[in-house]
């Protein structure tokens, strides 16, 4: 399945993308694409729903971020050993674990707002895992049981709050917009190999980033595994998974994110995202 949510921000309706293109309305079947919606009873009970039999919702109807009520938005950095290259950082021994404020949560069509004293905004594909079963201490083995299912996610960063202003790489991460989430919530059977997926990213019109996960060190089912041993995942918890070469922080000289610039950005079978970008 592709589990979305749509309407304007803070009024999102449950939906599924039917397999015409067609949006469907999940309202009467479920509150939200959140929590116990996400876990696999409340997945088997938006199995059995046909989708022809649900309402319609306009094509031209925002899209919000996937996925709501999040509790943690949790990001792996350095995750991919040629993006550590480019960023002048030795690749982890361990993955390297920072949390991104849940506020920064956006629709994957929204607008980036470029925060007040932003000047190195950055762009990164990433491949975001949605938990669905709570995980405490899981096994390596058992750890893609309780994902949910996958997404793409723009991981917006600022680098100097990042890594000039002192302190955790938090600040960088968490303006608003920042973390642009979906279009869909594609389920877990829907993924074959989640370490085997295309992803791109273009500035203006400019491929940037073009990689793919199986590059990453840490693949999701040992990421899942570590985290679950530092902390509970639960529900609708995200994972962002780190990103590929090409973000602007690695290029020769330095480019970075200006108001009017455009992204596109995709990773197989996830769907497309695009912003354009502004200044706050």
């Amino acid at each position: 399945m592709k589990l979305l949510r749509l309407g304007p921000l803070g009024q999102e309706r449950p939906a599924l993308l039917h397999s015409d293109g067609s949006y469907r309305d999940l309202s009467d079947v479920v509150p939200d694409i959140a929590g116990d919606t996400l876990t696999p009873d409340g997945l088997d009970k938006l199995r059995a729903v046909d989708p022809a039999t649900l309402p319609e919702i306009a094509a031209d109807t925002r899209i919000g971020a996937c996925v709501g009520q999040t509790g943690k938005f949790i990001c792996i950095g350095l995750n991919y050993a040629d993006h550590a290259e480019e960023s002048g950082m030795a690749v982890p021994s361990e993955p390297v674990i920072f949390m991104k404020a849940t506020s920064a949560i956006c629709g994957p069509n929204d607008d980036v707002v470029l925060p007040q004293g932003a000047e190195k905004g950055d762009w990164e594909v990433e491949l975001g895992v949605v938990i669905g079963k709570p995980a405490k201490n899981v096994s390596e083995a058992e750890a893609l049981e309780h994902v949910a299912g996958y997404c793409v996610i723009n991981d917006v960063s600022e680098r100097a709050f990042q890594l000039e202003h002192g302190g955790q790489w938090v600040k960088g991460k968490s303006a608003d917009t920042f973390g642009p989430t979906g279009p869909w919530l594609v389920t877990r059977d829907e993924v074959a190999d989640p370490s085997n997926l295309s992803m791109w990213l273009e500035l203006n019109g400019e491929r940037v980033q073009d990689g793919s996960t199986k590059t990453m060190v840490f693949g999701v089912a040992h990421v899942v595994s570590y985290l679950s041993r530092y902390m509970s995942l639960q529900p609708g918890d995200i994972i962002s998974t780190g990103t590929p070469p090409g973000v602007g922080l690695g290029m020769t000289p330095p480019k970075f994110l200006k108001a009017g610039d455009e992204m596109r950005l995709s990773i197989q079978g996830l769907g497309e995202q695009h912003q354009v970008v502004t200044q706050g």
